[in-house]
């Protein structure tokens, strides 16, 4: 089961910044385990919902073609606790994205207060190192359905404010070479 933590992107501009929105609900299982009677989001949940939105902003630099992972939490800072009913408003920005790894801020609001401050190193790993080491997170067409589910094509652009469209991430199951699918 692959867990998401954040529900759709209000912003997404291509190698720059994204904003994603969480809401937070009593259905969630784990705001009943993580303080019995008074239930909260985890923060390390509230990071990963970062990470996540932060993720695919640097994902979709590389085309969505490389696996990009969270290699380095450097900061973290918190304001209180997420709780139900509250709506996580996380705001991403690429402060540099190179041909091995990207570093991104991020933070969370609630409302108008500012709950966290998060810095964020990534990993590319080229499908080389991503065969050696066996790893695989999603399917190219779990990532598409994802990337739809979230919205980042109803209102993703590059930078020039073009639209990103689906047609330019060809994220196929199949191996783009031919010979080697009828092997």
């Amino acid at each position: 089961m692959r867990w998401f933590w954040i529900d759709r992107y209000t912003e997404f501009v291509s190698g720059s910044h994204a904003t994603a929105v969480k809401g937070v609900t009593l259905a969630e299982e784990h705001l009943h385990d993580h303080e019995t009677g008074y239930p909260i989001m985890p923060n390390s949940l509230v990071i990963e919902g970062i990470a996540q939105a932060g993720g695919l902003l640097v994902s979709e630099h590389y085309g969505f073609g490389e696996l990009v992972v969270l290699a380095k939490l450097s900061k973290a800072k918190f304001r209180g606790y997420a709780r139900q009913g509250d709506t996580l408003t996380y705001r991403v920005k690429a402060d540099w994205i190179r041909n091995d790894s990207a570093q991104v801020s991020g933070t969370a609001h609630i409302g108008q207060r500012a709950f966290a401050e998060v810095q964020l190193l990534f990993a590319r790993m080229g499908e080389d190192m991503a065969q050696q080491m066996g790893a695989r997170l999603f399917k190219p067409s779990d990532l598409r359905h994802w990337l739809e589910l979230v919205g980042v094509f109803n209102v993703g652009v590059k930078q020039d404010g073009t639209r990103l469209k689906r047609s330019d991430y060809p994220l196929n199951d199949a191996p783009a070479d031919s010979s080697a699918a009828a092997s």
